[in-house]
């Protein structure tokens, strides 16, 4: 396997970060992950659109543009031994001297690299996964994909010790997102997902979601969706890159709904399918 840092590919073994780059030293940095079917991209301009809007919000210069942003991407992905896979892309403020404030005249340390692509099992798909619940308490900006992901670590980790798929988070009574995926509940005969806003990451992935929702016919809204409205759902479902959608069958050990996907995650499921890449479609 290989990786990309600083302007050179080489066998990820061999890659080499010094100790005072700032992203090991404060999480001074962002980062984007980007699935890939088929040896292609999936909704790589989106991402590539979040990847600017992050570093934006640390005032950082994008290091490349988006069209050799693509060239290397489209190299990293040749280099693989996978077809499908999930790239991943960081960029960090760069190599000074441990200050808390911005250093000057330092390039930004870019590393990428690519990981086969797991996505959900047919178990799962038919049956559904378990979720928690738990308190956000997480930084006001968590519209900005950060690497400073502790407080997220640990939230999934409650997941994990409760042999469960994902944390879903709550802030003062409202339904924010996953430790590392956007929610989306089906209530009333509509799908409902929170608005983008400084509290939620943006999903790419929700975005399909949505296209989806609109080829089918279905009614998707955002609103603020309460902890009330969260228990009460007749579905709930988690989206990510790697995730794509899937739903969450079991809250707090409690039953979503009938306890099983339903008919509508079944539709969007498999119009989300057919949105994908597939060889010889770009």
């Amino acid at each position: 396997m290989h990786c990309y840092l600083n302007g050179e590919f080489l066998p990820t073994a061999e890659a080499r970060v010094p100790v005072l780059d700032r992203g090991f030293l404060f999480g001074d940095g962002v980062y984007e992950v980007i699935p890939v079917y088929g040896r292609r991209p999936f909704r790589l301009d989106a991402h590539l659109r979040r990847l600017r809007r992050s570093l934006d919000a640390l005032r950082m210069d994008p290091p490349h543009d988006d069209a050799h942003w693509r060239s290397l991407i489209t190299e990293l992905v040749a280099r693989q031994p996978f077809d499908d896979q999930g790239i991943y892309v960081q960029v960090t403020r760069g190599v000074a001297k441990r200050d808390h404030a911005f250093p000057k005249d330092v390039a930004p340390t870019v590393f990428m690299m690519g990981n086969p692509l797991v996505t959900p099992t047919a178990p799962q798909l038919a049956q559904g996964v378990a979720a928690i619940t738990a308190a956000d308490n997480r930084w006001l900006r968590c519209d900005v994909k950060s690497t400073a992901l502790l407080a997220n670590v640990l939230l999934r980790q409650l997941a994990v010790d409760q042999g469960a798929a994902e944390t879903l988070l709550l802030r003062d009574g409202w339904l924010t997102e996953g430790s590392a995926s956007n929610v989306f509940i089906v209530a009333g005969g509509e799908i409902v997902t929170p608005p983008n806003g400084p509290l939620l990451l943006p999903g790419v992935t929700a975005e399909v979601v949505e296209d989806a929702a609109r080829l089918e016919g279905l009614p998707l809204v955002r609103r603020p969706v309460s902890e009330a409205a969260l228990r009460a759902a007749e579905a709930v479902w988690i989206t990510s890159a790697s995730r794509e959608v899937l739903a969450v069958t079991t809250l707090d050990a409690r039953p979503v709904g009938n306890g099983r996907p339903g008919p509508i995650f079944e539709r969007i499921h498999r119009r989300f399918q057919s949105l994908k890449p597939a060889p010889g479609r770009p």
